[in-house]
C-alpha cells in the first residue's frame, strides 16, 4: 500500500511539475491566458504587486475552500497536493529565472509548446485521478449552479479567462489566447484518450482453443467466447473477444497468423477499460 501511494505521488509530482514548466517557460513570457487558474493569476499581476506563483496559490487554496463548500468535498487528496504544489515550483522557477524572456521568440510558437508540454501533463494528472486545481473547480461550481453539462462549463470557463487578456494586453494576444484555449482542450482529449487506448480484437478461426490458451496463459488477458451461426452455410462458429493494448495486440497478430493465416479478425479502439479479470481457476 506504501509503496503504491509512493508511485502515484512521484508520478503526480512529476506531472504538476511538468505543468508548472510549460506555464513558466511558454505561458508567461508571451502573456498568453490559456484557460487556467494560472493564466487569471497572470492576468492579476498586472494590477496586484504578488508573483504570479503567490497569486496562484492563493486562487488555488480559495477556490478549493469554496468548491468544498458548493460542490462537496469531491476534491481529493491528490488534487489539493497538485494545485499546491504546482505554484510552489512556479515559484521555485521564479527564484532561479527572474524576469525569464521567451524561448523561442515567437507568441505563436509558444502557445503550441506549451499546448503539448501541458497537455501531456494533465494527462499524467487525469490518469492518476488528480488535477491542478483552477478552472476545473470553476467548472464544478458552474456545472451546479448554472445547470450546464461539465464541458461546456470548462469551455465557457476556459474562453472568459482568454478575454479577459484583453484587459492588459494586445490584440494579437487575446485571439492567441482564445486559440490556444481552444485547441488544448482538443489536445488534452487526444493526450488523455490516448494513454488509455485499447483494441477490442475479435476472432473467429478454427484454432479457438490454441488461441484463447495463448491469450490467457501468455498475453495474461482475459478473453469471452460467442457461438454465432453462418448466414451463408449456417454453420455455427466460435468467435474470440479480447481486450488488449498496442504491445499485446502485435504479438496476438502474429500468434494468429502463425496459427492459422486465413483467420476472420476484426478490430476496434477502445478509450477505456475499467474491468479487471479475475485470476483462472485452476
Amino acid at each position: 500500500m506504501l509503496k503504491r501511494l509512493i508511485k502515484e505521488y512521484s508520478i503526480i509530482t512529476f506531472g504538476a511539475a511538468l505543468a508548472a514548466t510549460a506555464i513558466y517557460f511558454f505561458m508567461l513570457p508571451s502573456h498568453i491566458a490559456i484557460g487556467s487558474g494560472t493564466a487569471i493569476a497572470m492576468v492579476l499581476s498586472n494590477f496586484i504587486p504578488l508573483p504570479v506563483s503567490t497569486i496562484t496559490l492563493i486562487l488555488n487554496i480559495v477556490l478549493l475552500i469554496l468548491g468544498c463548500i458548493l460542490v462537496g468535498p469531491e476534491f481529493g487528496a491528490k488534487t489539493i497536493y497538485a494545485a499546491i504544489l504546482l505554484p510552489i515550483v512556479l515559484g521555485i522557477y521564479e527564484h532561479i529565472f527572474p524576469n525569464f524572456e521567451s524561448l523561442t521568440g515567437d507568441a505563436f510558437i509558444d502557445m503550441l509548446c506549451y499546448i503539448m508540454v501541458v497537455g501531456v501533463a494533465m494527462a499524467i494528472l487525469f490518469s492518476h485521478n488528480a488535477s491542478s486545481g483552477g478552472l476545473d473547480i470553476v467548472a464544478k461550481i458552474m456545472s451546479k449552479y448554472l445547470r450546464m453539462g461539465i464541458g461546456t462549463a470548462v469551455s465557457v470557463s476556459g474562453i472568459v479567462v482568454a478575454l479577459s487578456s484583453a484587459f492588459c494586453y494586445d490584440t494579437k494576444t487575446v485571439v492567441l489566447s482564445v486559440l490556444g484555449t481552444y485547441f488544448g482542450g482538443l489536445a488534452l482529449d487526444k493526450f488523455i484518450f490516448g494513454l488509455n487506448i485499447k483494441r477490442r480484437v475479435c476472432i473467429i478461426s478454427p484454432e479457438t482453443d490454441a488461441i484463447v490458451e495463448y491469450i490467457l496463459n501468455e498475453l495474461h488477458s482475459g478473453a469471452t467466447l460467442y457461438d454465432g451461426i453462418g448466414a451463408y452455410h449456417g454453420d455455427i462458429r466460435r468467435e474470440i473477444v479480447t481486450i488488449v493494448d498496442k504491445n499485446e495486440y502485435r504479438l496476438l497478430m502474429d500468434f494468429v497468423r502463425k496459427v492459422d493465416d486465413k483467420a476472420f479478425v476484426t478490430v476496434y479502439s477502445v478509450n477505456e477499460v475499467n474491468y479487471q479479470p479475475k485470476p483462472r481457476k485452476k
